[in-house]
């Protein structure tokens, strides 16, 4: 149970009230608990009356007498507009609502699910999770905006306080107000530091003390996220960043630099308890796919004719002359005379007679002689002359249908080879951002229907290395759930029990777009449909998988303005009760689960349903009852005061909500539960 009052007013009452410390001191009372004062509490009816305070003068006195004032004394931090704004949202409750998909919810792949997928803003989905899932998250990926300027990046949160509340709440001037408001809608650094502040304070608080998190980010952010993070995580939990290869052959910048890569950094909550894990080796494929000589390992690579655009001899004519194969398939060259009068740099033309000549001399020889060829068309070499005669042991030279073939090996690149340990430098093919967009058309089948999908390999090794086969996986910024794909398809392929939690704002798409004429309106929808498809095609390979392939579905919902005006101006006093339970997407099951969700519940507690004169209340199996629902009568009361002092119900706690009776038999409810001698039940009335 919450120590504080819960409930949408109540939750709005308390934002207002929140300030850009508050976050900071709900962490260190956590922490520190001996520098603070006493919690107070009623004692009739055990509600918090009086939180307790920080005792600044203790703490200034412990650091003396451990002599670490001073070192305290000076230091660098990261500033940035915005940032007393984003450590206020940090420490506010959410002010939605939680709308299940009942449909989805209660088919039979959803219904006994444990992974959950959230479609909202996802600022409100980490301050509900707060309540139950505290400590309690493995393992992190996000792959937040990259702020290139091109992606539609803009600071999103809204400004709900008037200038003069901003200047009283966060001690500004009109300029600092005007340049406070001027983040907004902006795609600026301090934009999106003041974005990804609140969510990454809330996203560490989830991780448990072994937990990680890995975050993907590109040149415009990295420096920036480094810092953020130094100071969020703290700099002693850094664990790696890794530069990322996602792409081979990246356009070239102005520099001629290509953008190859991605960066990912890497941070523990606590590092002393952050345990990084092997990836898997592969014997198989070891055994079948490399092949070991005396400079190491190898398999087949590219052909060593050029077939690229500058492949045509006359585009490289130094790279044109014949490489020559015995019996044993073994490689010899022309002189460096002959090779010499195959073409004429002065005239800048090909000797054909001569070339055929030479052809006809060394097949009088007995040995084959290959020249570089395109589909009958006669193109170059990869290698020069130099190169080929230097290294002829580099080359695999293979008898096909076709004649005989070169290939160069392909030594490993760090990254392809089986291996132990996590490096430095993450590479392998798979992690090419073309397969990401391969993998999502195979089930999608649309191309380009959303942009730079992560690849799955380079996910499923992110949770490889610093997850379990039971860790509990949040990723906030879903995108296309390729985060919730690889947990799928690692519990198919190696077992275990992962679980996720997905959360995707439902940004909607516009109508010119690839995905919008595909049928999807919301990005949500893209990410959800691709999560089905993966269960799909894990089930059609595996048919006798029993593992987890589901989701439950729930909507973090804004409460409409006129519904939201009538719960602020109830009066409880009143004797007619209008019900504006009712007014709720999804009524009284979306208040039962936003109510669970803040009493500590996790999204698959039992409840059962119990009722009272033909009332229903809900009961979960440590006593704790809710009624919700608007009529409860008299009668009902009666009824469940006498199962209450007869044990026949097991009930300690009685939350209500105001809006489901009347003023008198509210008043009856609380003055009847409060007469019952033994056992004794608390009752808490909510709105």
């Amino acid at each position: 149970m919450t120590e504080q009052p819960t409930g949408l007013k109540a939750n709005l009452d308390f934002n207002e009230t929140v300030t850009p410390t508050d976050n900071f001191l709900s962490t260190l009372k956590n922490k520190l608990p001996q520098f603070f004062t006493a919690d107070k509490y009623d004692e009739e009816t055990g509600e918090l009356t009086e939180a307790g305070t920080f005792d600044f003068p203790k703490f200034k006195t412990a650091l003396k007498e451990n002599n670490v004032s001073d070192e305290l004394s000076s230091g660098y931090r990261l500033d940035f507009t915005g940032k007393n704004l984003a450590k206020k949202q940090a420490g506010e409750r959410p002010t939605t609502v939680i709308v299940p998909n009942k449909e989805h919810n209660d088919k039979p792949e959803n219904k006994d699910s444990k992974n959950l997928f959230f479609t909202g803003d996802n600022l409100e989905v980490l301050r509900h999770l707060q309540s139950n899932y505290q400590n309690a998250v493995d393992f992190i990926y996000i792959d937040p905006p990259y702020n290139t300027g091109s992606d539609g990046f803009v600071y999103p949160d809204d400004f709900k306080y008037s200038d003069e509340q901003l200047k009283s709440m966060f001690a500004l001037d009109d300029e600092g107000v005007k340049r406070l408001k001027s983040i907004q809608g902006r795609s600026s650094h301090s934009a999106w530091l003041a974005f990804m502040y609140p969510r990454l304070v809330l996203a560490r608080k989830l991780l448990k003390e072994t937990g990680v998190i890995f975050v993907s980010i590109d040149d415009n952010e990295q420096a920036n996220l480094k810092l953020l993070m130094d100071e969020v995580f703290g700099e002693g939990n850094f664990v790696k960043e890794l530069p990322t290869i996602m792409n081979l052959k990246g356009n070239q910048d102005e520099f001629a630099f290509a953008g190859t890569h991605e960066y990912t950094e890497i941070y523990a909550k606590n590092i002393g308890k952050f345990i990084p894990y092997e990836l898997p080796v592969d014997e198989e494929s070891a055994a079948t796919d490399w092949i070991e000589d005396e400079n190491g390992f190898y398999k087949k690579g590219a052909g060593l004719v050029s077939t690229g655009q500058n492949s045509p001899r006359t585009h490289r004519p130094a790279l044109w002359y014949p490489i020559i194969v015995n019996e044993d398939l073994e490689i010899s060259l022309p002189t460096v005379e002959e090779v010499a009068k195959l073409y004429d740099k002065e005239t800048k033309t090909f000797n054909d007679e001569f070339a055929q000549n030479l052809k006809e001399k060394y097949e009088t020889a007995g040995v084959v002689t290959i020249w570089p060829t395109v589909n009958g068309r006669e193109a170059s070499w990869r290698w020069g002359y130099e190169s080929v005669k230097n290294k002829p042991d580099e080359i695999i030279v293979s008898r096909t249908r076709n004649g005989i073939t070169l290939n160069k090996k392909q030594r490993p690149q760090i990254g392809d080879m089986p291996t132990a340990k996590p490096k430095t430098l993450f590479y392998k093919p798979e992690y090419s951002s073309g397969n990401g967009t391969r993998e999502l058309k195979e089930y999608l089948e649309e191309e380009r229907i959303f942009s730079n999908p992560k690849p799955l390999q380079l996910i499923k090794d992110f949770l490889q290395i610093g997850g379990t086969q039971d860790s509990l996986i949040l990723d906030f910024f879903a995108g296309s759930a390729t985060t919730a794909d690889a947990v799928l398809q690692l519990n198919a392929e190696y077992g275990g029990n992962r679980r996720f939690m997905m959360v995707q704002l439902p940004e909607i798409l516009k109508e010119d777009s690839v995905a919008y004429k595909a049928g999807y309106k919301t990005i949500d929808e893209i990410s959800r449909t691709r999560i089905e498809k993966a269960a799909e095609k894990i089930k059609a390979e595996n048919p006798d998988y029993t593992g987890d392939l589901g989701f439950k579905h729930f909507t973090v919902k804004e409460v409409e303005v006129n519904t939201l005006d009538k719960m602020i101006d109830f009066d409880p006093n009143a004797l007619l009760v209008e019900d504006l339970i009712a007014e709720l997407d999804g009524g009284v099951d979306t208040l039962l689960t936003t109510w669970l969700t803040a009493d500590g519940y996790k999204f698959d507690e039992k409840v059962e349903t119990v009722k009272f004169d033909g009332h229903s209340a809900y009961l979960l199996s440590n006593g704790l009852l809710y009624i919700i629902e608007k009529g409860w009568s008299a009668k009902a009361t009666e009824e469940l005061v006498n199962a209450i002092g007869t044990r026949k119900l097991s009930i300690n706690t009685i939350i209500v909500s105001e809006y489901a009776l009347g003023f008198s038999d509210m008043t009856e409810l609380k003055t009847n539960v409060k007469n019952i001698s033994e056992p004794k039940v608390r009752v808490e009335v909510r709105g």
